[in-house]
Formats: C-alpha cells, structure tokens, sequence
C-alpha cells in the first residue's frame, strides 16, 4: 500500500497577548488569545522530516507579541491583518495564513459614581471572534462575530404545533422563559474589506441589533427567533452578505409545586446546561 500527503497546515494555538496602551489621562487594555496556522508546501517535513521550509511554531509566537507592541491596531481584525502581512511579506514560501483571535471583555471600574482610568474588572465569558485569511497575492476575507452571549427572556416565548409521537413526553406551552448563548459570525463582503471597515463600530452595533431583536421578538421557537435576528442584522448593514448563528436553547424546567400545595405560575425553575437543543443556521443576503 503508498500514502500520499494530502492537504496540511500547521501553526501556533492559544497564544495569550495583554496589551496596555497608555494615555495621558487614562489606559486602555486589551486581552487576545490567538491562532496562527499557515499553509504552504510542506511536503519534506511529512515525508522525509526535512524542516527547511518550516517556520518554527515558537516564531509564531513571538510574532504575536512583536505585531501587537508595533501595530497601532485599534481592533482585532487590524491587528490580525498585520500579522498575516508580516509573516506572508517576509516568508514567500508561505502559501496563506489564517489567524483566529477571541478577545476578552474588560471593563473599567466605576470608582466614585465614574469610570476609573486604570483599573478594570474581566466582564462576562462573552468574546469578541474573527477569523482572517489571506492567500499571497491575494484579498483578505474576514469573519467576525461574538461568542458566549448569554441571554434570557422571561416571557414573549412559546413552543407548539411540533410532532408528537410515543416518545414525546414534553408539553406545549405558550409561556416559557427562553435562555441561549449567542454564537454570531458575520461575513464581510470584498468590496466592504477593500474600502475600509470601522470593525469595532460594525461589532457594536450588530450586537445591539442582535440583542434587541432578542428582546422584542414574540418567538414561536429558538429557530424563528435565530432567523429574524440574522434578517434584522442584514438589513442593519450592506457591510455583510451573511450571519451563521448557533443558539442552544438552555433549558429551565418548570417545578412541580403542587405536592406541596403551592401553584407554579411560571415562578420558579431549575436551570439546566445539559443536555440542550442544539440550533443553528445561515442568513445570506438574496
């Protein structure tokens, strides 16, 4: 029997970065983990364990930390781009780069009744993502997107009509609470990415887009509920040309009160993480 190597990359993973920008009257501070795999043709270091083409992992990282003390970024995506552009201009041999970073949320604390200037408290597990690619010669895609949006509504939420079989055991209900973490990633458009993109003022405000659909809409099930959230994010911007969303629906069980004597109006829960529905979909622009 032969073998033959197929497609390949390789690359550095979890690559943690803080970084302190420093004003005069006050400091900014950001926290990235980071990915980094190339592609290219790295043959001889499969077959025949010949490194000459191979960019040591560990160079991967520092690069990481140089990029992000000489960048100017001002967003995860620039300061992705200038990483892909400093490893693809000074390694030609390298055929694409793709970085993925998720940045986590710090927030300033309020000391006195206002923002302090130099010290924070970590936020939730929300993340900010992108993931950037680019081919030598080529454009960048880019897609952005948050992570572990952590949401509930207590009411405006029902679940019915659905297939009912011997094994269906759960009752319909035109009054539930409806808790998801929010995974989005929206792709921007070539034309977007080459005329210049405000990515953190596009982030934030499909996020409250998102969150604000979330809110208001008179759901009939997490899948329309995810559906009217990409619609409403398309319509907000011509930036992007699609949403992927992936929403659990988190349970939280009603409790059977009455054998104690008590009635439970939608009063009192157990929230479970497992196990949980799994939904998830793709909004393109028509």
């Amino acid at each position: 029997m032969s073998a033959k190597l197929a497609t390949n990359r390789y690359g550095k993973s979890l690559v943690r970065v803080m970084r302190v920008s420093k004003h005069e009257t006050h400091h900014d501070l950001d926290e990235w983990t980071v990915q980094i795999l190339l592609s290219g043709d790295f043959t001889e270091a499969h077959i025949t364990g010949d490194n000459a083409a191979i960019l040591p992992t560990d160079t991967m990282k520092n690069t990481c930390y140089f990029v992000a003390a000489e960048s100017k970024a001002d967003s995860i995506e620039a300061y992705a781009m200038a990483l892909i552009d400093y490893i693809l201009t000074r390694q030609s041999h390298i055929t694409g780069a793709e970085v993925i970073i998720k940045s986590h949320l710090w927030k300033r604390m309020t000391v006195d009744g206002a923002p302090y200037p130099t010290a924070f408290l970590r936020g939730s597990n929300e993340v900010q993502t992108t993931r950037i690619s680019r081919q030598q010669g080529k454009a960048f895609e880019i897609v952005s997107g948050l992570d572990g949006l952590n949401v509930l509504k207590t009411t405006q939420s029902s679940f019915f009509g659905y297939i009912k079989d011997a094994l269906t055991t759960l009752p319909e209900t035109t009054d539930r609470l409806f808790g998801t973490v929010v995974k989005a990633e929206w792709t921007y458009t070539a034309e977007a990415i080459k005329a210049g993109i405000q990515f953190n003022k596009v982030r934030e405000h499909l996020r409250d887009i998102l969150i604000a659909t979330f809110a208001k809409h008179d759901s009939l099930s997490v899948q329309q509920t995810l559906y009217q959230m990409g619609e409403d994010a398309l319509a907000h911007t011509d930036l992007i040309s699609q949403v992927y969303f992936l929403m659990p629906n988190k349970h939280n069980l009603l409790i059977d009160l009455k054998r104690f004597g008590l009635e439970n109006n939608n009063h009192i829960f157990v929230p479970t993480d497992e196990p949980h529905g799994t939904i998830e979909a793709t909004i393109v622009r028509e």
